[in-house]
């Protein structure tokens, strides 16, 4: 069997283990936690999966090295300098930190080279990162300020009726300082000594896939903190309240820019909402089959883990989210290891700790809102008589 595809398939394993460990700790961590039938079949399905993936590395693992064993001696020849890339010698910067704690920028950790990140900032974008919908703005310093000029503050010129008449000056601009803070987020993950002995390119892919994954939850609950401060907070109770919230919130302008955000629990009970005529509320875009409207709007749906309930009601959050919110990036993301805290020395392993720096502000506070609903009713049906039209006889 081709060597590829017996790496990919097991890479495909191991993420199937990881997803099913995910759900059996979902279900583990509830404060009404039984072993039920579903429960040990999940279990076994992940046992299972295990044994599938560590027999295809063990399958990897022989395909490598009997590739190695067939090549001839006049093959094998060492890397020149152009073929030790900066990726190459991350890696090897990463093995050196894992096992004796060195780096170049001694305590200050590894940081993650730029193509690296690229990787990383792609991967992203694959999984519900809230950060496609808000304003990204990358930054060099830790700390600064902008100035914006709220649209809605603007005010206009002065008519003047007499062509004699002195021209006044304009009214000074209310200008509005957002400052940045960059902060630090930090996470810990454990790695054995045999991810060290993998390929350059598999070690890439699991510190690509892992930091990604804690950079989407991360920053997905810090927009949300700052989304949440929404100084409109209208609740949902029936259909004509959705359509007040579209098109009585917000400005106009800004209207023209917005889309809706809900989690999946919302967005099922939305989509089962219908207007006076028994036409469901959410329509499919007739250019995008994957993309919802509601009221010519996008609807973007994001996971009830990113997105819970709060208090039993599911969020609505609508608006233009780029002039409402800019996340700051420092783009500065570093690695860090030891084998001595945080008990990697009791159990031999090696804790490998990722840095992100970033800041989320809000910029905007009337170019979005906030609501919430937990039941929402259909529009009533029209008849001749509510809708004022006449009837023939």
């Amino acid at each position: 069997m081709d060597i590829n595809k017996i790496n990919d398939a097991w890479i495909a394993a191991g993420q199937k283990v990881a997803d099913l460990d995910n759900k059996l700790a979902i279900q583990t961590i509830s404060d009404d936690f039984e072993p039920n039938d579903e429960f040990k079949a999940l279990k076994e399905q992940r046992d299972n999966a295990k044994i599938q993936r560590d027999t295809l590395k063990e399958q990897l693992d022989e395909a490598r090295a009997n590739e190695v064993y067939r090549m001839k001696d006049e093959d094998k020849k060492p890397l020149n300098d152009k073929q030790l890339d900066l990726k190459d010698k991350f890696v090897r910067d990463f093995k050196d930190m894992v096992t004796t704690g060195k780096t170049d920028a001694g305590n200050a950790g590894l940081t993650i080279p730029d193509d690296i990140q690229t990787t990383i900032h792609t991967l992203v974008r694959q999984y519900a990162s809230l950060q496609n919908l808000v304003n990204v703005e990358r930054v060099t310093t830790p700390t600064g300020s902008r100035v914006y000029e709220k649209f809605s503050e603007i005010k206009p010129l002065a008519n003047l009726d007499d062509e004699t008449a002195k021209i006044g000056d304009n009214d000074d601009p209310e200008l509005t300082t957002i400052k940045y803070l960059i902060h630090r987020y930090a996470g810990i993950t454990t790695v054995t000594n045999t991810l060290l002995k993998d390929t350059a390119e598999n070690i890439l892919s699991w510190l690509s896939t892992w930091i990604a994954r804690k950079v989407v939850v991360t920053r997905n609950q810090e927009i949300l903190k700052v989304l949440d401060t929404a100084s409109k907070k209208p609740t949902i109770a029936n259909f004509d309240d959705i359509k007040d919230l579209q098109l009585n919130t917000l400005d106009p302008a800004i209207i023209a820019t917005s889309s809706f955000v809900t989690n999946q629990s919302g967005f099922a009970v939305l989509a089962k909402v219908k207007d006076a005529q028994g036409r469901y509320m959410i329509q499919r875009d007739v250019t995008n089959p994957e993309q919802y409207r509601i009221g010519g709007k996008p609807v973007m749906v994001v996971a009830d883990r990113w997105l819970p309930d709060v208090s039993g009601a599911h969020p609505l959050y609508y608006g233009d989210f780029k002039q409402a919110v800019t996340l700051f990036d420092r783009e500065n993301m570093s690695l860090l290891s030891t084998n001595i805290g945080g008990g990697a020395f009791e159990s031999d392993e090696t804790k490998i700790r990722v840095i992100d720096r970033f800041d989320v502000e809000q910029v905007d506070g009337d170019a979005y809102a906030v609501a919430s609903f937990k039941a929402v009713e259909n529009q009533q049906a029209t008849t001749p008589e509510t809708s004022g039209a006449t009837t023939t006889k």
